[in-house]
């Protein structure tokens, strides 16, 4: 199977790593991806799965999957099962088996008493809104908690007794004490533990009090011997916090934390938050429907983790940022499905074509490569008597330009015959409900004498045909920037594209996709890129979603 061809954008983590084992720093790359399990993954993770897993593969090295499971209330199993399933299914394996934070809890807990024991924690009773107010802003120093004077014998019994779980949610947090001037909100006096009543899907109920990401990540990544820590540019506030803590307790090693840009897609959302509202009020169809930014999503869409793959090399590593056009990513799957897919022909708005001059009961097998450029071998398709064509493939009355079939003139059917329209049949109604044709039976394989046919057209014979639902994805969102609205006072929601699906039943497809596999992906000639439903379709009944259309129609 050939792979999209696509040359690899810079990357600034790939000449620091090198040096870094040259120099003897390292005598392996360990990385890690660790997303939260509160949401399916999307294609923003995509870069971040590329870039940990990618370099970790270059350079010869491991990448770990650790689950950030310090949230129990938002976090679920099934989260956890397809962040799994998407990582796989884009080629990448973890080393060993997949991590938790959780599995850390003991020693993250024994990590807190020590900063307690040694004058570095304090257990703070300010309410939520207290401890806000006391933080104070960017512009103005925070001030000293009232608590953070408490004594290490006072704090250490407190801390234990919220870990006994005698104070209900929200009563009391252990805070690090750092410096609640310093201009680094991050630094002021930050949250280790907060108590949280709730069932956590690996540890049940053995906890009630919970570590922040900040107090988890850096010590999770020194107890994994984890080399580059790689995080999006948002966390580089948080960096001085991630090594105050490495230097403040005995962990086993100095992982560095590195920070890029974040990919940001127009015409897509991805924060996690809003993608689960998308779900949750009925918008979409679900985590996986084919118009999300998910990697379920596109991978039920019909993309492939050759196109992801090929679209994160292509937009590149840095810290600069800014807007990704979307294009590029459509670019790289037309450029897979173009190389990889069979061709085939499916009349997404059928018109019966009767054949007047072709002889009844005859029918004639006609091969057609199933891929241009590839040997993907042959398909058969009988043409006999009847057949459809799509019903936009005739005029009465065409437009300039019209290079299909009109009253009198001729277009050649794809693989087959040159046909005439001599009559429209018509309803009470005056729609066209039948056509009657003729066909030269001279022009299989070659020219008519002494005329030209400059159109081609796709069909499907009537009698083998098989139904099937077409569904036609297009962007979710009608505007570049969906958060704008937002900004202004609207939602993201009012930027949904109406026709982002249409769903055509009664489409009839060749003989050969009736037993379609799911993800098989097909070009419909003419039509664009489509693959079965990974879901719904079934063998003599399939449905197929439109992955992307032949070329950019967007902007037209």
């Amino acid at each position: 199977m050939s792979k999209p061809t696509v040359e690899k954008a810079a990357n600034f983590l790939r000449p620091i790593v090198q040096a870094d084992l040259e120099a003897g720093k390292h005598a392996k790359i360990i990385t890690r991806f660790p997303p939260e399990p509160n949401g399916y993954l999307h294609i923003g993770h995509a870069k971040s799965i590329c870039l940990n897993f990618g370099l970790a593969e270059e350079f010869g090295g491991e990448c770990n999957l650790r689950f950030d499971d310090t949230n129990p209330a938002k976090e679920d199993q099934e989260y956890i099962d397809a962040i799994k399933a998407d990582v796989e299914w884009l080629g990448f394996k973890w080393a060993g088996e997949e991590r938790y934070a959780s599995n850390y809890f003991d020693q993250l807990y024994a990590w807190a008493v020590h900063l307690i024991q040694n004058g570095k924690a304090y257990v703070c009773d300010l309410s939520p809104d207290e401890a806000r107010a006391y933080r104070g802003s960017l512009t103005e120093p925070g001030k000293n908690s009232p608590f953070r004077e408490r004594s290490i014998e006072e704090n250490l019994d407190l801390f234990a007794r919220m870990k006994a779980g005698e104070f209900p949610d929200g009563a009391r947090a252990l805070r690090a004490k750092i410096d609640m001037a310093s201009p680094n909100m991050n630094l002021r006096d930050p949250i280790l533990y907060r108590i949280r009543h709730a069932h956590h899907h690996q540890t049940g109920d053995q906890w009630c009090i919970y570590p922040s990401y900040d107090f988890t990540h850096g010590q999770s990544d020194a107890l994994e011997g984890i080399t580059h820590s790689i995080c999006t540019l948002e966390f580089e506030d948080h960096r001085p916090l991630y090594e105050w803590f490495l230097a403040n307790l005995p962990v086993p090693a100095q992982p560095r934390q590195y920070e890029f840009a974040r990919l940001n897609l127009n015409y897509t959302i991805t924060s996690k938050r809003k993608l689960k509202q998308l779900v949750d009020e009925g918008h979409v169809n679900g985590w996986d429907d084919p118009r999300m930014s998910t990697l379920s999503g596109y991978r039920r869409r019909g993309y492939t983790p050759a196109s992801i793959r090929a679209f994160c090399d292509m937009i590149g590593v840095n810290r600069a940022g800014g807007l990704v056009d979307i294009g590029m990513l459509e670019f790289a799957i037309r450029e897979d499905l173009d190389a990889n897919a069979a061709r085939a022909m499916c009349v997404l708005k059928p018109l019966k074509v009767v054949i007047t001059n072709y002889p009844e009961g005859q029918v004639e097998n006609l091969e057609l490569p199933r891929h241009p450029k590839q040997d993907m071998g042959v398909r058969v398709l009988p043409f006999s008597r009847e057949i459809y064509i799509d019903a936009s493939d005739f005029e009465e009355n065409p437009p300039a330009g019209y290079k299909r079939l009109i009253p009198g003139g001729e277009v050649r059917l794809r693989g087959s015959y040159v046909i005439r329209a001599d009559e429209a049949v018509k309803d009470e109604a005056g729609n066209i409900v039948e056509l009657r044709c003729s066909y030269d039976e001279n022009t299989l394989g070659k020219n008519p004498e002494g005329r030209k046919v400059k159109g081609v057209i796709h069909w499907v014979p009537a009698a083998e045909s098989v139904e099937c639902e077409v569904r036609l994805y297009d962007r979710l969102f009608k505007a570049a920037n969906p958060e704008k609205t937002d900004e202004e006072g609207g939602s993201f929601l009012d930027n949904i594209n109406p026709e982002s699906l249409v769903v055509l039943k009664g489409c009839r497809a060749e003989p050969s996709l009736a037993n379609a596999a799911p993800e098989e992906r097909f070009q419909f000639e003419r039509e664009g890129y489509f693959c079965a439903d990974l879901k719904d379709s079934q063998p003599g009944a399939p449905v197929f979603n439109r992955t992307v259309t032949l070329r950019d129609s967007w902007g037209q």
